[in-house]
This record gives structure tokens, C-alpha cells and sequence, in this order.
């Protein structure tokens, strides 16, 4: 039966991981009709659950959390058996003052059918709520009146706002251009959801009972012997090109005031200075240019542009672009218009819009839009420097020089100024007047606070953004952060490979190691407050964000443990720098923007957490088990010390495993249940949720000793942990830059 039993459970992990891959090749509706959908499939699950209680009744299990845990399952796949059988789900288009009482219906290979309500439906109004100041939509809300008899009910949706009326679930999913309809989702699953939210909370009570309880194991792992013995140990860790003219250069003071302005960038109300650093980033790479700030390079190309499109400013990253067209590493503006020839992109992003779409064109794409980056700041149109009130309704929109007005739109004198403005500002910046340029300045900042109403950030706000702008956290961090695990690490492996102790200089190191990864926790701690002030929410919304929660929750956990396992430190800082450091290279989007509206639930933000969390905790067990192998490599002068090394890090990685599984297990289902509120369905086989699952599946394994003791050895517990990260890293970085999807930050 064990080999059936691991025989099945295998083919369910094999067929999800293939899954996503066709899904990425054939299409969503493919595989949610031959694969996910298929009868095979489910009899799969059946099969599994089946054998899965068989085995535990084999066993005769007692302990409570364990039959709970798996009592849990068996309950989730009832319900989806539940929902999968008697379901429906379907698009209710509403037109306001029009009543319905029918919606269309998805079946099985993308058709659908009209089906009926037990009620009419009556739009009364739609209206879509803006973020202050801006176009970016914050919520859509739908109000309407149900005819049910003679009962007429009010109601109201928006995003993760759902309404409930006899079984039927209305959640707000889209909207007509002209504002005059809506379409929402109708969800109808009476019996599937209250049995598979039994299983989930049957499911969180046993996780955290497996952590709680005297019996289990993980509470007998850290009052294991061998634990101080391994502290004992594991003591070593103790932690651990030249131009005619020179170009304008505006002068730093003058800059510096015209950053301190705002604009309407990235769909939200931010800094001048921070467009000024992206700006730069995305031409040259860094946020300095030969010693200028961002805010002089933005100010002096946006004054004097024939000057700076001379500048060898534009970094080409791709070689092939390079080589094929004959460009420096480092080009102006004028290296990409030849005599003769014009535009020298114009026939390659010809051929990349006819569907050439290999390394060569993208880069073509690529610098295509850094060039059309500095045409947009050349003729204002990058600059929404302009507040005002718009009519009828009042609401402020920001606005560039070469927005199109109606003479309506704007007093006469307003729309002078804003159409004159640069102008304006250019005289006294040619002619070198930096003082009046600066009075200029000041005028448009006092009309910025008299027109901008509420959408102007806090003062609060617009300091931590500036501080957040001026200080490279991540930068520092990973520089910090690696070069003191990679230093602790080295004395650790030379201590764990001689015999001789030095225990005053194992104290020191502890003690260093300890106060640089307390200094980094303390900055990046502080990194993420001033995200979270600038933001106004979680700093948990992209790549970017998502990397430094994880290198920040490895922080705690590598301090908190190190008391009792000291090489705990070297493991913390090695892996939050590997984090930061990815964040670092530009993976990831580090600019700060408004969320979509059905991001903005409490339920997203504790998803995202404890996810992340589940993330840092499984990635120290890769740690341990790597430099347990390395232990044991290098250990073969002394076998016996090298193996009893590697088991006290086995133990020490089970401690950071069972709350690894525990936080991945509530992480997966509170997005579940987040996912049922915001557009009904709670599980809808999207890659990244789908490679979770994997990840959870393919870690739980290991903890099964009793049916495969096997893994209690050190060498074939490791290498399983070692091999099982790269579930880890697929689930991560794999489905966001490969497979794509509703959770991709790529």
C-alpha cells in the first residue's frame, strides 16, 4: 500500500507541474477542460484520499493534530467534489434602470447558456472611485434593487464587497465605457463552500496544533538533547565622448527646488524628484549622471535638449544591438539617427510589431521606449505638473502643457499658465537668472498647494519618499548583508572542520555578527515603514516588494534562533542578502504605484505575509541542507564528527520546516478564501497557486519519518531539501518570468 500510496501522491504532484506548463503552451481552457476539469483527474484525488485514510487506519494514528490535519484534506476535496458537481457560475450585464432575471452561464469548453435568477435585478447606478488626483480606478460600485415577489431589496456591490440573496453570490467584476452598465460575476455553490471553509478552518486549528502540541514533533525537537550538544558544534558559527559645446547644466540648488514640486506619475500623486531618478535609471542605469543628481539631468535635458542629445547617456545593455548596429555601450540621443537612413530602430521595431519577437527586437523595443521617454519630456507631455478642478463634478485631475483644454475647462488665466509655464521657466534657466528661475519655481509650487485640494501626499508622506528616494536601502543592505554572512560562514565551516576551540573568538564574532544583522533588520524595518507611509498600503504589491518582505521576515527568525543554534546568523544574512540583492539587480519594478482595486483586502495583505514568511523559513532549510552536504564533503579526515554535525543541522532545519509548512498551509488557504470573496472561486488552478500547492506537497513529504524513515538519516534528508527548493524557486521566480498568470509580477 506505501508504494501505491507514494506512487499516487507522485502522478498528482507530476500531473499539476505538466499541467502548467500546457496551460503556458495550449491555453487556460485547455488544460481547464483536459486536465483540471477531466474525470481523471478528479478519480486521481479520489484515489489518493482514499489511500491516504487507508494508510492512516493502517497505522492506527492517535495523535490528534496529526488526524485532524489529514481529517482536513479529506474535507477541502469533498467540498471541491461538492462545488465541481453542482456549481454554477456565470456574467450578469446590467444596464442602468434596465431589470433582467437571467445571466449567462460558463460550461465545460468555454460555452455558456442562459440560465435563470429567483429574483429580477434592477442597475439604479455604477460610479468608479479614482485614487485623489488621479485616472488610477480605486473601486467600482454598483447599486441595485432585487424584485423578488413583492419584496424589493436594496443592494450593493464592489471590489471584495459581495451580496448574498438565496444562495446566489453578486460580486463586482467589470464596467461599460460610458458608466452606464456593469457586469457582475454570479457564483451559485450552496453546498461546495461551506464544506470546503470547514476543512480549512478544520485545517488551521491542526496546523497550528502541530506546532502546539506537547506530543508532537516538533515540541520533542526543541527539547532534543542533540540540539545543545549541536550548539556546542555549531559554536563556530558565532556568527557571523567629446562634444562641441558643453550641454546646460542646472545648477543643484535650483534642481533640487524643482524636485521638491509634484506631478502625476506612475497614476498617483509623487515627487518631482522621483520621476527624476526613474528617469535616469532608465537611461543610464544609475541615478547620478558624471556627478549630477537626477533632478539636474531631468532639468537640464528638459531646457537645453539639443545640448543633452548629444550626451553619451543611453546605456545599451544588449550586445547583439551593439554589434549589429555599430553603438557604443554608452549612446546619445544622435547615435540613433543617421544621415541618409533616419531613425535607425524604425525598420527593426517594424519587423518586432509584425511579430519578430527574439532577443534582438525586444532590445530594439526596448530602447525604442527610452528614446520615446525623453520625446515625452521634450514636449511636456511627462510632466502633469498642473492641478485643477474639473467640471461638472469638481474632482481634480492633473494635467500636462500639452494636454488639449476646451475653453471650459480652465479660467482664462489658469490655462495661460499652465500653457505658458515652461516657457516661462526656460527664459531665466538659458539666460542663466537662476534666482528668478527659482521665484518661478516657488509660484508654481503655491498654485500646486491652492488647486490641488486633498490628492497633494502628506507632508509625512512626501518626507519618507524623499528619504526613501535619497537612501539606496537595498543596495546598502545586500552589500552588508552578504559580506557579513559570506565572512561568517567561512570562520564557521574553518571552525566546524578543525578540532581546536577558540571560544573568546567565537564570542566576538557571535557578538559582531549579531549587531550588523540587528543594524540591517533595523534599516530594512524602517525601508519598509517609509514604503508603507509613501504607499498608503502593505509594501506587498510587486516583485520588488514581495523580495524585501521575504530578507526582511529572515531576519527574525535567524536572530531569534541564533541563541539557541548560533549559525543560525551566517544562514540569515547570506539569505536575506541573496533577496535583497536580487531586488537589487533589477528584477524587480522598485517604483511605488496604486494597486488594482480587487488588491485592496486584508485578506491579500495576510496572504502575502505569511507566504513570504513560509518563503524565508523554507529557504533557511536550503541553507542547512547545503552546508550540511558541504560538512560532510569536507568531513571525511573525521566521518563520525562530519555526520553528527549534519544531523544537529538536520534537527535545526526540521525547527525552521514544521512552521515553514504551517505558515505555507494558511498562506495557500487564506488566499483561497480571499480569492472566493473578491470574484468567486476559490481555487482556479492559476500557475502560481498551483505550483504553492506543489511546493507544500513536495516539502510535507520529508516530515513523514514514520513511513519513510529513510529521511531521519542526515545525507538523504538533505539532499530531498536540497533538490526540493527548486519548487520553491519555480513557484517564485519560475511562474512569474516563465509561465505568467493572475499572480505574475513579471
Amino acid at each position: 500500500m506505501k508504494r501505491a500510496l507514494a506512487l499516487i501522491y507522485t502522478l498528482v504532484v507530476a500531473t499539476m507541474a505538466a499541467a502548467t506548463w500546457i496551460e503556458h503552451l495550449r491555453g487556460t481552457d485547455f488544460v481547464a477542460q483536459h486536465i483540471y476539469g477531466a474525470w481523471w483527474f478528479t478519480l486521481l484525488w479520489a484515489v489518493l484520499a482514499a489511500l491516504g485514510v487507508a494508510w492512516i487506519v493502517r497505522q492506527r494514528m492517535r495523535r490528534w493534530s496529526t488526524l485532524l490535519l489529514h481529517a482536513s484534506f479529506v474535507v477541502i476535496l469533498c467540498g471541491a467534489l461538492l462545488t465541481h458537481l453542482t456549481a454554477s457560475r456565470g456574467v450578469l450585464h446590467l444596464r442602468q434602470g434596465e431589470s433582467t432575471d437571467s445571466y449567462s452561464a460558463e460550461l465545460p469548453g468555454g460555452a455558456t447558456e442562459v440560465r435563470r435568477l429567483p429574483f429580477h435585478i434592477t442597475l439604479d447606478s455604477f460610479r468608479v472611485h479614482y485614487h485623489a488626483g488621479t485616472t488610477a480606478e480605486r473601486d467600482y460600485t454598483s447599486h441595485f434593487t432585487l424584485r423578488d415577489g413583492r419584496a424589493h431589496i436594496p443592494g450593493q456591490v464592489a471590489m471584495n464587497r459581495i451580496f448574498t440573496y438565496r444562495a446566489v453570490r453578486l460580486y463586482q467584476s467589470a464596467y461599460d465605457p460610458d458608466l452606464s452598465g456593469s457586469y457582475l460575476t454570479v457564483n451559485t455553490d450552496p453546498y461546495g463552500i461551506p464544506v470546503t471553509y470547514t476543512g480549512y478552518a478544520l485545517l488551521f486549528v491542526a496546523l497550528f496544533g502541530m506546532l502546539l502540541d506537547p506530543r508532537a514533533t516538533f515540541r520533542r525537537l526543541l527539547a532534543d538533547a542533540r540540539l545543545r550538544r549541536g550548539a556546542f558544534l555549531l559554536l563556530a558559527l558565532t556568527a557571523i565622448a567629446g562634444h562641441a559645446a558643453e550641454p546646460l547644466i542646472v545648477p543643484r540648488e535650483t534642481a533640487d527646488r524643482f524636485g521638491r514640486l509634484h506631478l502625476l506619475y506612475n497614476d498617483r500623486i509623487a515627487p518631482v524628484q522621483t520621476f527624476a531618478i526613474d528617469f535616469t535609471k532608465k537611461l543610464y542605469g544609475r541615478a547620478t549622471y558624471r556627478g549630477l543628481t537626477a533632478e539636474q539631468v531631468l532639468m537640464s535635458r528638459l531646457f537645453d535638449p539639443r545640448g543633452w542629445d548629444a550626451e553619451p547617456m543611453i546605456r545599451i545593455k544588449d550586445a547583439s544591438l551593439r554589434h549589429r548596429l555599430d553603438l557604443p555601450r554608452y549612446a546619445s540621443v544622435n547615435d540613433f539617427f543617421a544621415p541618409g537612413r533616419g531613425y535607425i530602430l524604425g525598420p527593426y521595431l517594424m519587423e518586432y510589431e509584425q511579430g519578430q519577437r527574439d532577443a534582438f527586437h525586444r532590445a530594439c523595443a526596448d530602447m525604442d521606449a527610452k528614446l520615446r521617454l525623453i520625446m515625452s519630456l521634450r514636449d511636456g507631455s511627462a510632466l502633469a505638473l498642473f492641478p485643477h478642478a474639473t467640471l461638472p463634478d469638481g474632482s481634480i485631475r492633473w494635467r500636462h502643457t500639452a494636454a488639449p483644454l476646451t475653453p471650459d475647462e480652465l479660467p482664462r488665466m489658469d490655462a495661460l499658465f499652465l500653457r505658458s509655464y515652461l516657457a516661462l521657466l526656460r527664459e531665466p534657466i538659458l539666460t542663466a537668472d537662476y534666482p528668478a528661475a527659482d521665484r518661478l519655481i516657488d509660484k508654481l509650487d503655491k498654485y500646486q498647494h491652492l488647486h490641488a485640494g486633498g490628492t497633494l501626499p502628506t507632508p509625512t508622506a512626501d518626507r519618507a519618499e524623499r528619504l526613501t528616494n535619497a537612501i539606496p536601502f537595498a543596495t546598502i543592505l545586500f552589500i552588508l548583508n552578504l559580506t557579513v554572512g559570506l565572512l561568517a560562514m567561512l570562520y564557521t565551516l574553518r571552525r566546524l572542520t578543525r578540532r581546536r576551540d577558540a571560544p573568546r573568538t567565537d564570542r566576538l564574532v557571535h557578538r559582531i555578527t549579531f549587531a550588523l544583522l540587528t543594524l540591517s533588520f533595523v534599516l530594512l524595518t524602517l525601508c519598509e515603514a517609509l514604503r508603507w507611509i509613501v504607499a498608503g498600503r502593505a509594501p506587498l504589491a510587486n516583485g520588488y516588494e514581495t523580495m524585501l518582505l521575504i530578507a526582511w521576515f529572515i531576519h527574525p527568525f535567524a536572530l531569534l534562533a541564533a541563541r539557541r543554534f548560533p549559525i543560525a546568523l551566517p544562514f540569515g544574512a547570506l539569505l536575506s542578502g541573496f533577496f535583497l540583492l536580487v531586488s537589487h539587480l533589477a528584477l524587480m519594478d522598485p517604483r511605488i504605484t496604486p494597486i488594482m482595486p480587487v488588491l485592496g483586502s486584508p485578506l491579500l495583505s495576510l496572504h502575502v505575509s505569511v507566504i513570504m514568511m513560509a518563503y524565508a523559513l523554507l529557504s533557511l532549510t536550503f541553507i542547512c541542507a547545503l552546508t550540511a552536504l558541504i560538512l560532510l564533503a569536507l568531513g571525511r579526515r573525521d566521518p563520525h564528527r562530519a555526520a553528527e554535525q549534519a544531523d544537529v543541522l538536520r534537527l535545526l532545519s526540521l525547527l525552521f520546516l514544521y512552521p515553514a509548512l504551517a505558515t505555507l498551509g494558511v498562506g495557500i488557504f487564506v488566499g483561497a478564501i480571499w480569492a472566493n470573496i473578491s470574484w468567486g472561486t476559490y481555487w482556479s488552478w492559476d500557475p502560481k497557486e498551483t505550483w504553492a500547492l506543489i511546493t507544500f506537497m513536495v516539502y510535507a513529504v520529508v516530515v513523514h519519518t514514520h513511513t519513510w524513515p529513510r529521511f531521519r538519516r542526515p545525507v538523504a534528508y538533505h539532499l530531498y531539501l536540497l533538490l526540493s527548493f527548486l519548487t520553491l524557486l519555480m513557484t517564485y521566480f519560475g511562474v512569474n518570468y516563465l509561465l505568467g498568470g493572475m499572480h505574475s509580477y513579471a
